[in-house]
């Protein structure tokens, strides 16, 4: 029998896992530009210097216009805050003269690193509403202009023409809020030294997302998960497909060396291990017919001896010639038990759907109608998939030796969880437990119940688990505790 050969096959695996992560690389950076160039900056935490008094007056939660909310605890110590900056000092000054307390009792420490900024001089009163002069010109350096007074701080250095729409929204909304009292941005620690000791802390509440960049960055993790996803799925999938298609081939293979040969497309490597697999199924399949037509001719060829040997006994005594005979009928039954047992197993399969408890029960009628003392007792309905001339041998085996050796057959089938059992009983006298699992070998005939008397050649048990084992199964014996032997088939349901 010939076997299909699969082709060179696509890409090797490596080349597909080294594909996919370079695509899932250049789909997390492109997501990440798209991102960064698309979203407007996040706006900064800023907690201006009336918020943060208005707290520590209080001691209640204040929710900033443009931060987390703001609370207040009592503690033992806190931190050193270090070497005070000029801006430093200037925002403890502001911080002293809302609260009206010396400076040397505030402490002021920033989590992030110059996350600090403050502006000293408040502008006092509303903007002058126009006048008789117009408002104030816009221009550099004039009134309300940048760099001018009233106005927001100049452009640094450098930074000409106009900038981005979400950098101009963020640079005006930072000139707002310094036009009109100092703040703190960011992460920050304001304490203030009570009299008995203690420390009056403010500070942002703790969130684990604090700041929007964090959510920045979990969006783009979320998008590049999203867009990876389904790449990674089929890759999984065409990965994980040709595993599964090789169990079940060899699971199929233990139960029929015959089945067809494995047919696979993927990368080089799939393929290379389909041709290795049917390569070795079709030496498998051809050693074992070769075994199974070198016994049978064996056995084929020994009738022909037997034969001779019969006539040439015709002239021995009676007494010789009796003995003589009943060897060689015993040798002729073994060999046509062999010849029978090699064309059972040769034989090809031909599965169909069928009912096994049906099948019971019409094997233990025609026991019975033998005058063979065989019941069926009622069982559950199970279906099954085999070859009903080979089961049917096998549940006429098991039936057949209750009858010879324990003098009666009573039989059953039900389910136990994904298999169908089949049970026959008998009445004997049981089987050694040493040799539960040898009555299985061929020709051999345990002692005292399995001798030449009783007919046994020694193949009915071995045919049995051969025929079990070809469709999924097993066959195992078992002493009941009430005597004689069960014989528990097991099969696929």
């Amino acid at each position: 029998m010939k076997f299909a050969v699969p082709g060179r096959g696509g890409a090797p695996l490596f080349a597909q896992a080294l594909g996919l992560a370079l695509v899932t690389l250049v789909a997390t950076i492109l997501i990440c530009v798209a991102v960064v160039f698309n979203v407007p900056p996040p706006p900064p935490e800023l907690y201006k210097l009336s918020e943060i008094s208005r707290a520590l007056k209080t001691g209640q939660t204040v929710h900033p216009r443009d931060g987390r909310p703001l609370i207040v605890r009592h503690r033992t110590s806190i931190k050193p805050d270090g070497e005070d900056s000029q801006r430093r000092a200037e925002f403890k000054v502001a911080i002293g003269r809302e609260l009206n307390v010396p400076v040397d009792r505030i402490s002021i420490r920033t989590e992030n690193g110059p996350r600090f900024f403050v502006r000293t001089q408040r502008q006092k009163g509303p903007p002058p509403p126009p006048g008789p002069g117009g408002p104030r010109p816009e221009g550099p350096g004039g009134p309300g202009g940048p760099g001018g007074p009233g106005g927001p701080p100049p452009p640094p250095p450098g930074a000409t023409g106009p900038k981005p729409p979400g950098v101009q929204v963020l640079t005006d909304r930072i000139a707002a809020v310094m036009r009109d009292e100092p703040f703190l941005f960011g992460d920050f620690e304001l304490g203030i030294r009570q009299a008995d000791g203690r420390w009056l802390v403010v500070e942002p509440k703790f969130t684990v997302l604090r700041d929007t960049w964090q959510v920045r960055i979990l969006l783009i993790l979320a998008l590049s998960v999203v867009a990876v996803s389904p790449l990674a799925w089929l890759f999984a999938r065409r990965l994980a497909g040709p595993i599964t298609a090789f169990a079940a081939a060899a699971e199929r293979l233990g139960r029929d060396p015959r089945a067809p040969p494995l047919s696979l497309s993927g990368s080089a490597e799939v393929a290379a291990a389909a041709n290795a697999f049917n390569e070795m199924q079709e030496r498998l399949r051809r050693y074992v017919e070769d075994r199974t037509a070198m016994i049978g001719a064996v056995a084929h060829d020994l009738r022909t001896p037997l034969t001779r040997l019969r006539f040439r006994i015709e002239t021995t005594p009676d007494d010789v010639r009796s003995k003589l005979e009943s060897d060689i009928d015993q040798m002729e039954a073994m060999i046509s038990a062999t010849l029978a047992f090699v064309r059972d197993t040769s034989r090809p399969a031909e599965r169909t759907k069928l009912e096994l408890a049906s099948l019971l029960e019409s094997v233990m009628d025609e026991a019975a109608e033998t005058g063979g003392d065989a019941t069926a007792e009622e069982s559950e309905k199970i279906v099954i998939e085999g070859d009903p001339i080979a089961l049917k041998r096998l549940v006429t085996n098991l039936v057949e030796n209750a009858l010879k050796y324990g003098g009666a057959a009573r039989g059953r089938v039900y389910r136990q969880g994904g298999s169908a059992i089949l049970e026959i009983d008998d009445d004997g006298p049981g089987v050694p437990s040493a040799e539960l699992d040898r009555v299985f070998e061929p020709f051999f005939r345990g002692e005292p119940s399995r001798n030449r008397e009783t007919g046994g050649i020694g193949l009915g048990l071995a045919v049995v688990r051969s025929l079990a084992r070809a469709h999924g199964g097993d066959v195992a014996l078992v002493n009941r505790a009430g005597g004689g032997l069960r014989a528990r088939v097991t099969l696929p349901a």
